[in-house]
C-alpha cells in the first residue's frame, strides 16, 4: 500500500554517480589526481547499481 513513498536505491545511486562525474569534469580543468579520484568513486557507484539490477 505504501510502497509509492519508497526510495528506489538504483535511483538514488544513479543521482550519486552522476554527481561524482560532473565533479570530475569540473576537476579535471584544474586538478587532475582529484579529478581521478572522483572519477574512481563513481566506478565505484556504478558496481553497485550493476549489482543492485542484477
Amino acid at each position: 500500500m505504501f510502497s509509492i513513498f519508497k526510495k528506489d536505491p538504483v535511483k538514488a545511486l544513479q543521482k550519486e554517480y552522476k554527481r561524482l562525474m560532473e565533479d570530475s569534469f569540473q576537476l579535471s580543468k584544474t586538478d587532475r589526481q582529484a579529478s581521478d579520484a572522483k572519477r574512481e568513486e563513481a566506478e565505484e557507484v556504478l558496481k553497485k547499481i550493476e549489482a543492485l539490477k542484477a
